[in-house]
């Protein structure tokens, strides 16, 4: 049993290995695209899926995972994300196309945007010193900026032994090393005061979003041609493009509409 004063360094080193492995995801597959490619044969546009539907996941729902964790604990959050990530790594790992490929890829970005916030809230929450918090957050810091640079070294080194589905394997028994020691190391932490998710604003982020992005990711393979009646795909970039602008002032539109102090008088009269 660790003392009371080294139990969080403890935890935080429990915290630092998801953070790092999660980062590391980002550059993963960087050199693995062309045996990848040559496997599964995907189109230029799904290729462009494989490679960056993760950090969209995780970009998307980011918020959305930290009031999921304010409101329901971040230790199991962590747990949670911990787990599909795992899950969604050995799915990836043995994907038989690219449609299965990118919705694995895509859970994983969703993983992943469960263990960022859940991981900074834990830190704050384990350390009350201010200087023990500081170094804690440094360290916190440097273990994304490490995982970004080691992604492409690690994978370059699996590729050179085993097939390119390896580079999802290799953070799966440290995941599951994790999920062993994190429910003895890290503090329960729930916020019962802490708002209610915004379970209709992020799926209309997504949806806004998620048009706009497809739109631009598919120029390439289909060109901003916007004949719609004659070659539907030729168009398909420019409606979605359309679509996802649009989105915006809408979403806007309907928060404040819908916002109780919409139509409240200012403070100040």
């Amino acid at each position: 049993m660790s003392s009371p004063a080294r139990r969080p360094w403890a935890g935080l080193a429990v915290l630092l290995l998801p953070t790092l492995l999660m980062t590391v995801d980002l550059g993963v597959l960087w050199l693995a695209t062309p045996e990848l490619a040559a496997d599964l044969g995907p189109s230029s546009t799904q290729l462009l899926w494989i490679n960056d539907g993760y950090g969209f996941a995780v970009a998307s729902l980011l918020v959305l995972s930290g009031n999921l964790g304010d409101r329901y604990g971040h230790r199991r959050l962590l747990l949670s994300g911990v787990s599909v990530f795992v899950l969604a790594s050995v799915t990836a790992a043995c994907a038989p196309g690219p449609g299965v490929l990118i919705a694995a890829r895509a859970v994983l970005g969703a993983a992943g945007a469960a263990i960022l916030p859940a991981t900074l809230s834990l830190i704050s929450h384990m350390f009350t010193d201010p200087v023990g918090r500081a170094r804690a957050i440094a360290l916190w810091v440097t273990a994304q900026s490490s995982g970004i640079a080691v992604g492409p070294v690690v994978s370059g080194v699996l590729l050179e032994h085993f097939w390119w589905g390896s580079v999802f394997l290799a953070a799966v028994p440290l995941m599951a090393l994790v999920l062993a020691v994190a429910p003895v190391l890290l503090p329960r932490q729930v916020n019962a005061e802490a708002r209610r998710p915004d379970w209709v604003g992020a799926p209309l982020l997504l949806l806004r979003v998620l048009p706009l992005v497809y739109a631009i990711k598919s120029l390439d393979e289909y060109g901003p041609v916007p004949e719609c009646s004659r070659h539907w795909p030729s168009g398909w970039p420019s409606a979605c493009c359309s679509f996802g602008a649009s989105g915006a002032s809408q979403r806007r539109c309907w928060t404040f509409g819908s916002s109780p102090t919409a139509h409240s008088p200012p403070p100040w009269r």
